[in-house]
Formats: C-alpha cells, structure tokens, sequence
C-alpha cells in the first residue's frame, strides 16, 4: 500500500524532493501546497500531481493523505508543522524547524505531544563524505585539531537557487550556518559547546547580515571557524577543511578527498537516503533518525551564536 503525501514547496527545495521521492518505492505525492498559485500549476503539471493549492489545511486534507513533506518558507516551518501534527499527519520539515529556540521548543511540544514523526531535514548527517569523517573520529582514526568550513553565495536579490523571485528572505545564521552547526554538533554531541559569533551590517533592501563568523569549541578542544556570505561573487558553494593529528581531510564539490586530492570512498545519498528515513520511520511507528526532538539541542547552539551577535552589535 503506497504512503500518500502532501508537498509543500514549489521551489529549489520541492524540486529536490520530488525528485528523491520518486526513487523511494511506494510514496504517491497526491496534493502540492504552493505559495504562488501559478507555479503550483505549473510544477503540478509537470509531476502529475493530481491537486493543489494555497491553502495548506485543504491540502493536507486530501483522501489518504497520511504524511506531508515541508519545503516551504523559513518563516512557516514552525506553524506549518505544528499545524500538521495536530491533524495528525507525519512531518519532514527542511532546516530550520524555527527561527527561533521559542518556535523550535513549540514543534518539538507538538511531537512528544501527538507521537507523530517529525523529523528535520539535517541533510549532512545522510551524506557519505559526512557519514565517514565522523566514522574515523567516532572510532579514533581521527583526532581533531580544527573544522575549518566555508558557505559562499552571491544574494544581493531576493531569489532562490535558481535565480527566481522570493516571496520570502532566506539567512544566514538560522539557515544556511544551521547545516554547519548540526554536524559539528552531530559529531560532538555537546550542546554546551563554547560559541561566539559576530555579523557584518544589514543590506539596505534584504534587512539582514550578508556577512557572518562563527567559532565553536567542544570540550576537547577542537577549534570551528566558519565563514558564510551572501557577498561572495560566483556559484553556490561550500568546502570543510578537518585538520587532525593524523590527516587532513576535504569535502567540497568532489567528494571526500585528502590532503594530496586523492579520492575516499564514503557511503550515503544525501536527500534520498534522508527522504528514505522518513518514510521508513512512519512504516516502522518510530523515531526518525534525525527527530526534531533530538535535534533541538541544535537550536539551542543557534540560539547561543543569536545572542552572542546581538551583544556584539548593541555594544
């Protein structure tokens, strides 16, 4: 029997997913819930999805409807999976689950509360290059002395990845850094790490920080340096440099490599594996890997880097 689901998300996002599902056997999008009515039609067309729509609880109530997948706007994460939840429906929510500690404390309430999944969309933890660095410093192949990580964009406009207009303002800090954070915590598990933060001005017509630097340090003392811009002139991208006593290690556009750019095997299929986990997560009635319960610590450090960039900017 197939697991019927509700997307919601016409954009680069939803794009992504549709197409990882249709590589999961048994999983029918039947509903689309869009935020420009002309692009739902247009993407529903080109899926065949047989409904769509604005209205997000219409959407959700479509015959059969067991699960939705949100890829929405940052800003109705928290809202729409709350919603969800409560009309008892399974939830795979992309990063953040909030945009602030407060809305992520609500979803993760709304979990425990209706025993729903809910799981966030921590894509990193699915992909293999990630999946093996943690391996090598889980198993103590790799003691490390500094995470070195870079996420460059050129965003002086409101559009997405594929350069069409946003109805919404993506972020840097609650967004884009949140897939840094999750790792370094993932790979860690301390969520009273030492973090600071410190971001450039606000652009005049986004009305956000378009320049931010982050440090975090676990208590065995390896340093993180992260550097994210949406001034940065060229293509999407992000490389993590893992200097340890006993190697280096790379990740960027070509995988996992060392040092000397030498290829390291790694399994993981990032997005499908990650989609795969949700909907294995319902069939099995249990937690999913990447829960929002268990990722909330997560917020918690964002939170921590927040503040840490409001002390700073009020002084």
């Amino acid at each position: 029997m197939s697991l019927k689901m509700c997307l919601a998300g016409e954009g680069a996002m939803g794009l992504n997913h549709m197409t990882s599902l249709r590589q999961i056997e048994g999983v029918e999008v039947v509903s689309l819930a869009c935020g420009v009515k002309e692009d739902g039609a247009a993407f529903a067309k080109e899926w065949e999805i047989p409904h769509y729509s604005l209205d997000f609880e219409e959407c959700l109530n479509q015959p059969g409807v067991e699960a939705v997948l949100l890829a929405s706007p940052n800003q109705v994460h928290a809202e729409q999976a709350i919603t969800a939840m409560r009309m008892g429906k399974h939830v795979q929510v992309e990063i953040p689950m909030g945009l602030t500690l407060e809305d992520s404390e609500r979803v993760v309430a709304t979990e425990r509360e209706t025993g729903q999944v809910c799981m966030v969309c921590h894509t990193k933890r699915y992909q293999g290059p990630f999946r093996e660095v943690r391996r090598r410093v889980l198993e103590g192949d790799l003691h490390l002395h500094h995470i070195v990580q870079h996420t460059y964009f050129f965003r002086r406009e409101n559009t997405n990845m594929f350069g069409k207009p946003r109805s919404w303002t993506d972020e840097l800090l609650w967004h884009q850094a949140c897939h840094m954070v999750d790792y370094v915590y993932w790979l860690f598990e301390e969520p009273a790490m030492e973090v600071w933060a410190k971001a450039g001005p606000d652009h005049k017509d986004l009305a956000i920080p378009m320049d931010i630097t982050m440090s975090l340090r676990p208590s065995i003392g390896c340093l993180v340096t992260s550097a994210h811009s949406f001034n940065n002139h060229g293509p999407i991208s992000s490389d993590w440099r893992f200097i340890g006593e006993e190697e280096t290690l790379l990740i960027g556009k070509s995988g996992l490599t060392d040092h000397e750019g030498n290829a390291i095997p790694a399994d993981g299929n990032g997005i499908v594996d990650q989609d795969t986990e949700f909907v294995t997560a319902i069939r099995e009635n249990r937690r999913s890997l990447t829960s929002c319960v268990d990722c909330l610590p997560v917020m918690g450090i964002l939170d921590r880097l927040q503040k840490s960039i409001e002390a700073e900017t009020s002084h």
